[in-house]
């Protein structure tokens, strides 16, 4: 099922794309660029070799720009791809052993990955700065889940969980939490929370964690289980943040101009 991405406006999706934009990193395995790292920079795993992560990226900010579709993102894509040779199963060099291994490149399961990833985290950083510049009027946050089969026991267990926009909680627990997580968060005033109360927990479910190794860099990261190893970030404020103090450094050179 494709994701569809209505709730807000588009500007500040727009903006957050367009700043990890700005830099454009092959990578050869997503585990080598890593969660804050990943979030303030476009990249796309097996791209080394290959002049595709451009075209990739103008495609999605196309589409969300022109609010089109999964299905209008890959037609536009595909060929592209396929003329350039990033598409199926092949044979890629590893630059860190130099040797050859079996990776799938470009397929239509690969560009609903990225398209969907992609989307999720720009319209993440959107929300969190209506979060951030709207907080003294709306100070809470609360965690939504789509209550059905394809729901993660653990986002479900977060479901109406109501925290402070401030929280230390949402460092982890934002989305999305995971690939294809459809969970989001909902700004809350102090009136809505006193009319919701009886709906509400104000306790969040305590975390039961596990370790992961990156087995492209050998570290070892604790991340609560049901959040995929990558996702283990607040994608949102990493972003809001970024656009932030590039903002700030934008201010200060027109101040110091002679």
């Amino acid at each position: 099922m494709t994701a569809e991405f209505k709730a807000l406006k588009p500007e500040l999706a727009i903006a957050a794309l367009q700043r990890r934009g700005l830099n454009l990193e092959p990578s050869f395995a997503w585990q080598g660029i890593y969660g804050e790292m990943h979030a303030n920079m476009f990249t796309v795993a097996k791209s080394i070799g290959y002049d595709i992560l451009d075209d990739i990226f103008k495609a999605l900010l196309k589409a969300l720009s022109e609010g089109k579709t999964y299905e209008q993102f890959a037609r536009q894509l595909t060929p592209v791809l396929q003329q350039k040779g990033w598409w199926g199963k092949q044979l890629v060099t590893d630059p860190a052993t130099g040797e050859l291994q079996p990776a799938q490149l470009g397929s239509a399961k690969r560009l609903q990955i990225i398209f969907d990833a992609n989307m999720r985290t720009s319209y993440a950083t959107g929300h969190w700065s209506n979060f951030e510049r709207n907080k003294s009027s709306r100070p809470y946050l609360r965690y939504i889940a789509l209550l059905d089969d394809r729901t993660r026991p653990e986002h479900a267990a977060r479901h109406n969980l109501c925290l402070p926009v401030d929280h230390p909680y949402w460092n982890l627990w934002a989305p999305p939490c995971g690939w294809n997580c459809r969970c989001t968060l909902q700004s809350l005033s102090q009136r809505e929370v006193h009319a919701m109360r009886s709906e509400l927990r104000f306790e969040p479910p305590i975390d039961d964690m596990r370790d992961w190794v990156n087995k492209r860099t050998g570290e070892v990261r604790s991340i609560p289980i049901g959040i995929d190893p990558g996702w283990d970030i607040n994608p949102g404020r990493v972003g809001f943040q970024s656009i932030e103090a590039q903002l700030q450094a934008k201010s200060q050179s027109r101040d110091i101009s002679p």
